[in-house]
């Protein structure tokens, strides 16, 4: 069994540094340089494999990747970057926060792993830079780098297939889909999971009209924007939309088309964002925990930091649909 005497001999560190810093001591006043060090050769030496009940407290960073022009329209990552600082700072977790993926390579000797927030374009060549520098990271809803980093997903193909499921049941046949474009990567544009859920059970289940409005950002402008073009044309019964910052614009497109919701045509939207309260009506909306995924990906990291060796991770977490006015399910 791996002691902390025999750390502090083989490290050079003191005894008592060791301990406090194995111990979570809150006062401890280190450098992330002898942070890094210690907690390198307790990985090196087994430490947590006889110590299984142990956790530690790291330093991390959190690297921010957000268009500020859709930011402003789109408050879900807003939302999941008030939960991370609020969740690391109530678990006494040291956390800084970067936008620039450069500028925390730079600084990746100060931490000891990082989440990852945002949906913004990334080169595989930054992410293995990062992955060089910083090598224990979770990102949070997104997953650019699978073989390189952990990911905490929700599990937007299931939410779908319920959503038709839902819809279906309360005798909706004719369904439709709007939604945004999906992340792009190396400058290749990605489908969307909701659309790509939506096209293949849908295809599956043999709906008879399922139209397909898919362009542009997860913002309110161009939910307007799509929702003014399924109006120029039959509409279906039924509309399951990506987001709720997307259902906003779709709802202002509808009132002023006139066309009553859910009366003439029922909405199920995605996210449950505070808006989806507030809006007429008020959106039936599939609930993605943010604080139970922020919850998971701290324990992750930890977990990686502690076992660096072990295999990556890909957890995804259910939804839950949370009933308001623009869809009532069959009960």
């Amino acid at each position: 069994m791996t002691t902390i005497k025999e750390i502090a001999e083989k490290s050079g560190y003191s005894s008592a540094t060791v301990s406090r810093l194995l111990n979570n001591d809150p006062n401890l006043s280190i450098t992330a340089d002898t942070k890094n060090k210690i907690l390198e050769l307790a990985n090196k030496l087994g430490y947590w494999e006889s110590h299984q009940g142990k956790r530690i407290k790291p330093t991390i960073a959190l690297l921010y990747r957000v268009n500020h022009q859709e930011q402003l329209q789109d408050e879900y990552f807003i939302s999941l970057k008030e939960k991370i600082i609020e969740t690391t700072k109530s678990q006494g977790i040291k956390m800084k926060v970067f936008e620039d993926i450069d500028e925390l390579v730079k600084n990746a000797s100060l931490f000891q792993g990082f989440l990852g927030v945002g949906s913004d374009e990334i080169s595989i060549a930054s992410l293995q830079k990062l992955h060089k520098a910083l090598p224990n990271g979770v990102f949070i809803d997104t997953n650019p780098a699978p073989n390189l980093f952990d990911s905490i997903k929700p599990n937007l193909f299931l939410t779908v297939k319920d959503a038709l499921n839902q819809l279906l049941q309360a005798g909706y046949k004719k369904i439709g889909f709007i939604g945004g474009l999906g992340q792009k990567f190396e400058h290749i544009q990605e489908k969307d999971i909701r659309e790509v859920a939506f096209r293949e059970y849908a295809n599956a289940l043999k709906i008879e009209s399922a139209p397909i409005y898919v362009s542009g950002p997860f913002s309110v402008e161009n939910g307007y924007s799509l929702g003014k073009l399924a109006t120029k044309k039959k509409l279906p019964q039924a509309f399951i939309v990506a987001s709720d910052t997307l259902s906003v614009g779709v709802l202002q497109a509808f009132n002023e088309a006139g066309i009553s919701i859910p009366r003439e045509v029922a909405i199920v939207s995605i996210n449950n964002s505070d808006i989806a309260k507030y809006v007429s009506p008020p959106l039936t909306s599939y609930n993605i925990n943010q604080e139970e995924m922020v919850l998971r990906a701290i324990s992750m990291l930890t977990d990686l930091i502690m076992r660096p060796s072990r295999p990556y991770e890909e957890v995804n977490i259910n939804t839950n649909l949370v009933v308001r006015k623009s869809f009532i399910p069959k009960k």
